[in-house]
């Protein structure tokens, strides 16, 4: 059986994260708007951040880490517990980019 996703939540998350994810890594390439391709997009992030020497760019790494998690999770996860799952990407994507930055 396959699992229905919040795809309007996915899309407010891409919205609201995308550009600044991709000024992190200096994309500038339209992606995709499927829940996958914003993954994609956190964990290129995360990637990126994560091999720097700078610490703050490596703490920013993993709050990237811990989102992709919680939004994988989503994507498999039961209606009713997506809201949570998606509440707590979007802490870690706040609190990656604004480490980032």
């Amino acid at each position: 059986m396959a699992v229905q996703t919040r795809p309007d939540t996915f899309a407010a998350l891409r919205d609201c994260f995308a550009t600044d994810l991709a000024a992190l890594i200096g994309d500038q390439t339209p992606r995709s708007t499927t829940p996958n391709a914003f993954i994609d997009l956190v964990e290129e992030a995360r990637d990126v951040l994560g091999t720097s020497s700078l610490g703050n760019w490596q703490d920013a790494s993993e709050d990237l880490h811990r989102a992709v998690g919680y939004l994988a999770d989503a994507l498999t996860s039961p209606l009713s517990d997506q809201a949570s799952l998606m509440a707590r990407a979007r802490t870690h994507l706040r609190g990656g980019i604004a480490t980032a930055s």
